[in-house]
């Protein structure tokens, strides 16, 4: 029988968190992930960098100007204080909130990882749930891309952060949860991204590597990404085959349902699991 750590690792996009027509956040996604979100689960949310512009946007009339990095930089810094704020709001006061800001630097290294793996435990028997979000405000890309260079020089298995899909698959590597829940923009996976008909509901196998030769296969059908500066659905699937080495079931859906309901099975969905 599985030992699991955690009940839940979940992860949602920014473009879940925001109402994109009317310029604003969607507090009804807050309010509904808030309500479900107890110790034993970890939240990995995107959001920082759209939800600060949207706030300075609110607060001063118009975006920011000027060099890219420096605007992610000032957005991220002032989005993550309103992302944080959300949850807080909506989740039950008995229980604590705390924010953990990572960089692909935690993750490849064995001493950081592990410290990270210790909080998180921490965080169950004191009644805690994690909020984990890529720390942008303090990560150039000129530098990061310098870092995971000198990283490759060395080593094979380098963690590049690329967005939090990734994110939750690292954190499900060292902390071994029982689910990955990934929210997005769609029902699932779909054979042709053009079809809704095509909505792959399960994914299943004998044992792990049967599972991961189909998550291969299902690939093969993935093209595009939902906007700019996303991956799409075939990197998700890559990151998603670690989980699934390690007895993780990971479940991909669409942010208009409940964590319950994706996780019992009550909506459309994608299930990759060990029969």
């Amino acid at each position: 029988m599985a030992k699991f750590d955690f009940d839940i690792v979940g992860k949602i996009g920014s473009m879940a968190l925001i109402r994109e027509t009317e310029n604003d956040i969607n507090y009804n996604v807050f309010s509904r992930i808030g309500k479900e979100l107890r110790p034993g689960m970890i939240w990995v949310s995107s959001g920082a960098v759209e939800i600060g512009r949207l706030d300075y946007i609110k607060r001063r009339g118009a975006e920011l100007l000027g060099d890219e990095s420096d605007i992610m930089t000032d957005y991220a810094a002032q989005g993550q204080t309103v992302l944080m704020e959300e949850y807080r709001r909506f989740i039950s006061s008995q229980y604590s909130v705390r924010q953990l800001l990572i960089e692909h630097t935690h993750f490849n290294d064995e001493e950081k990882r592990e410290h990270i793996k210790q909080f998180l435990l921490r965080c169950v028997s004191q009644g805690a749930i994690p909020i984990v979000n890529y720390n942008d405000a303090v990560c150039a890309e000129e530098n990061r891309r310098w870092e995971l260079s000198n990283l490759k020089a060395i080593k094979n298995d380098v963690v590049e952060c690329i967005d939090n899909d990734e994110t939750a698959a690292v954190i499900c590597s060292i902390v071994k949860p029982r689910y990955l829940v990934i929210f997005t923009s769609a029902y699932g996976i779909y054979r042709d991204p053009k079809d809704p008909e095509t909505l792959v509901e399960a994914v299943e196998g004998k044992d792990a590597l049967e599972v991961i030769e189909a998550i291969g296969e299902l690939q093969n059908c993935c093209s595009g990404k939902s906007r700019n500066n996303a991956n799409g659905a075939r990197l998700k699937l890559e990151f998603i085959k670690e989980p699934i080495k390690q007895g993780t079931t990971v479940i991909i859906a669409s942010s208009k349902y409940k964590l319950s309901e994706a996780i019992d099975g009550t909506c459309k969905r994608t299930i990759f699991r060990v029969r």
